[in-house]
């Protein structure tokens, strides 16, 4: 047998990263973790879901302040410093950061600072000149940004998400090329500190993964909030002059020019790979990409992956799922666990916030998946009314024979927190007989979910044999 130096080297010391060594440290197995970033911490923490959402509920904090008006209460003028937004957001940050840095050098496992790469399928070269094996192998080094998909947005000036997250002074207006979840918080958020938004979304609907019924009342409130929404459009040049920034784009069959002060990049990110020569180590790759399996094995049998260098989810509790998956088959290979995308769950973090679980209308429309769906609006709900916050709706989806839950959807006030209940329920495949029996206080958010399964409990009559 060949003596390696660790039976495993985790490349990557982001959430997944850290999931994974912690898991395979826990098993026995002598652990290293391998990180090459500036700062530690991973995107989540440095330049994802933690500062975004700092940011994004200090804009909701004042925005309430400035329309108490529903509730009989009058402010003055509503003024916010900038400054201490950033950084209150930073000290957050390094707190998170901080956290994270002592938890990969006070555990059981051997913490490098490096880049590394492979130079065969056993080997790393580090960036220090030293060289280390080892008998495994998961990869977990993220994303990036997404480079330019048009050659004329190189005349733009444009800044990207981390940019963003780091300004010191805000623009008077902006440009945001892209209506996924990055581009639909960040405008929210420069919105709302009084920042002139423009909006610009390929496809028909912005965040085009989810269904359009939720999808329209995002679009909605963002244009009574006073952001200029463009979609179906198809980008054809760009230019700067004099401190201006500009796009013109196809708007059905009309040519539009915007110029703004400043152009937000928000069209993606794409795996972490380019530097690992994974070639040597003979890992098959879709782009950049790395290919798995269900067991988070790649091509090569002995080196995994996880997180967002993989995918197919780009979500941090996914990727600390996959961590926690790929060290347990490497631990314990006559055991191995698979990754099930049953309770899939996305929370796009805007006001309103619009969350999913498990199968969407339009997914189950494009897989030929029987279903039946019922929703019921918040503007009709006591205590969404009470709180002034009646945009949306929640939604459920049922097997339309047997009543299981095969679907959420919440379009409204913390839609991230409501959506758990329906995990909860999906976790256990429970029905909408069970739901809809299920004691819920009054008056809260959450009873909202009784309505829609009181509704298809009726219409679903499962027999003990399984027939409708």
């Amino acid at each position: 047998m060949k003596e390696f130096d660790y039976d495993v080297v985790v490349i990557g010391g982001g959430s997944g990263g850290y999931a994974a060594a912690r898991t395979a440290a826990n098993a026995d197995l002598k652990t290293a973790v391998i990180e090459g970033g500036k700062k530690v911490g991973g995107l989540c923490i440095l330049r994802g879901c933690m500062p975004t959402k700092a940011l994004l509920y200090a804009a909701e904090v004042k925005h309430l302040a400035q329309h108490p008006e529903p509730w009989g209460i009058q402010s003055k003028q509503v003024t916010f410093d900038f400054t201490k937004v950033m950084a209150r957001k930073d000290v957050l940050i390094k707190e998170f950061a901080d956290y994270r840095r002592l938890q990969l050098e006070e555990n059981t496992f051997k913490f490098i600072r490096a880049e590394a790469r492979f130079t065969d399928k056993h080997t790393l070269a580090l960036s220090t000149g030293e060289k280390l094996t080892a008998k495994n192998f998961i990869i977990s080094t993220g994303s990036t940004v997404a480079p330019d998909p048009l050659p004329f947005l190189e005349k733009l000036d444009y800044i990207n998400s981390d940019d963003a997250l780091a300004l010191k002074k805000l623009p008077k207006s902006m440009i945001i090329l892209g209506g996924g979840s990055v581009g639909m918080e960040f405008a929210q958020f420069f919105a709302r500190f009084d920042v002139k938004v423009t909006l610009i979304q390929r496809s028909t609907h912005v965040l085009h993964e989810f269904d359009t019924d939720a999808t329209d009342v995002l679009e909605g409130v963002f244009r009574r909030e006073g952001l200029t929404v463009y979609t179906n459009t198809k980008l054809t040049d760009a230019w700067q002059k004099e401190g201006r920034k500009g796009v013109s784009f196809l708007h059905g069959a009309h040519e539009v020019r915007v110029e703004a002060e400043e152009a937000l990049f928000a069209l993606g990110r794409i795996p972490n790979t380019a530097s690992l020569d994974l070639q040597k180590a003979g890992v098959t790759t879709e782009g950049t990409r790395i290919v798995t399996n269900e067991e988070m094995q790649t091509s090569a049998k002995h080196i995994y992956a996880a997180g967002d260098c993989t995918g197919p989810h780009e979500i941090v509790h996914i990727a600390v799922l996959q961590g926690e998956t790929a060290a347990h088959n490497i631990a314990f290979p006559d055991k191995p666990r698979r990754m099930d995308y049953r309770l899939m769950i996305s929370v796009v973090f805007t006001e309103p916030q619009l969350a999913t679980v498990g199968l969407t209308e339009k997914e189950c429309l494009t897989r030929n998946i029987p279903y039946r769906a019922a929703s019921y609006p918040f503007n009709d709900h006591g205590k969404s009314m009470i709180m002034e916050a009646k945009d949306g709706f929640v939604k459920l989806l049922a097997n339309p024979t047997t009543g299981e839950i095969i679907g959420g959807c919440c379009i409204g006030p913390v839609g991230g927190e409501l959506i758990h209940e329906i995990v909860t329920a999906m976790y256990k495949r429970m029905t909408v007989q069970e739901l809809a029996a299920m004691p819920h206080y009054h008056p809260t958010l959450a009873e909202i979910w009784t309505y829609p399964a009181e509704e298809l409990a009726l219409e679903i009559q499962p027999t003990p044999g399984g027939l409708p």
